[in-house]
């Protein structure tokens, strides 16, 4: 057994006899009905090996993640013009906030909390339908994985469409300071199905490999877009966890509520965690505390 697989198959066990496991997204009735003592990992190497342990092929619904894969596609539709409507900064408060928004006259502080995703969202759905824009999501990250098992859960984006009463606010907000291009419900339709794709662990891991920039794996957007991207998932990944997350853990990633984590440490692997259980930040408990445990054996860190 190679050092890395020891690694994880050794921070998995460790953290399946912790006894707290965090809470899971109740907000969302559909994620609320997760078993919560579940925990993934999955690493694919700069060489193309894939390591798992646990519950690495047990589907989830990546939710915030996809947030890296919409970025990618509206950069490389817009470029850098994206950035007139949406900021590059660390919100210092919770993804969903309100406040902040009309702080700052509707323009979101960065793309990966809600209302800069929404504004990403948009921009991808302009001037076309919205199944074309999410055919367009779905396919990059299947292209991304390798892999056409990559689906849409229609119950979770129902259960979120019906209860996401915050993001139909930050929508109109941003509507209302000129900032959509589209109505809030086109906008916020195509949105909440983005959120709703289903992936395992394996298959997060092996999406991620664009942003590895490795020989051996697969490149999707330039070499300059792949660092910047992983510039904002280190500073903004985590919404106001992302500076105790860079402390702890030291590599570029992004969160979801469903309980996972993208994380790719530069040159040499992309990972995936995955625990429905969340932290008060609202991250996965111990899909970042297994981050932290195995970027410290394996030395993993961009500082």
């Amino acid at each position: 057994m190679s050092i890395l697989a020891r690694a994880i198959n050794d921070v998995a066990n460790r953290l399946r006899v912790d006894p707290d496991w965090g809470d899971v997204a109740a907000y969302i009735p559909e994620l609320a009905l997760v078993e919560p003592h579940q925990l993934a990992i999955a690493v694919v190497t700069a060489d193309g090996t894939t390591y798992a342990a646990g519950d690495a092929d047990t589907p989830f619904s990546v939710q915030s993640i996809t947030k890296v894969f919409t970025l990618a596609i509206a950069l490389g539709r817009v470029g850098d013009q994206l950035w007139g409507r949406v900021g590059r900064e660390p919100s210092g408060r919770a993804f969903n906030s309100i406040v902040q928004l009309e702080q700052e006259n509707g323009r979101p502080r960065n793309p990966f909390i809600n209302a800069g995703a929404i504004v990403v969202t948009d921009e991808i759905l302009s001037g076309r339908a919205p199944r074309d824009a999410l055919a367009e999501i779905v396919q990059f990250i299947r292209a991304a994985a390798e892999d056409d098992d990559i689906h849409i859960d229609d119950a979770v984006a129902a259960s979120e469409t019906a209860h996401g009463h915050r993001n139909f606010a930050l929508a109109h907000f941003l509507a209302s300071c000129g900032n959509l291009k589209n109505t809030p419900d086109r906008t916020l339709g195509t949105y909440f199905h983005q959120c709703a794709l289903t992936m395992t662990a394996r298959q997060l891991a092996m999406a991620g490999r664009f942003l590895v920039e490795a020989p051996d794996l697969p490149r999707l957007v330039s070499p300059v877009r792949a660092r910047r991207l992983k510039a904002l998932m280190m500073t903004c990944g985590h919404y106001d966890g992302s500076g105790d997350f860079a402390y702890r853990v030291g590599i570029p990633a992004k969160s979801g509520v469903g309980g996972g984590i993208l994380a790719i440490v530069p040159g040499k692997a992309s990972i995936a965690a995955w625990s429905p259980g969340l932290n008060r930040y609202g991250n996965s408990l111990k899909g970042t505390e297994a981050l932290a445990q195995l970027a410290r054996q394996m030395e993993w860190s961009v500082f």
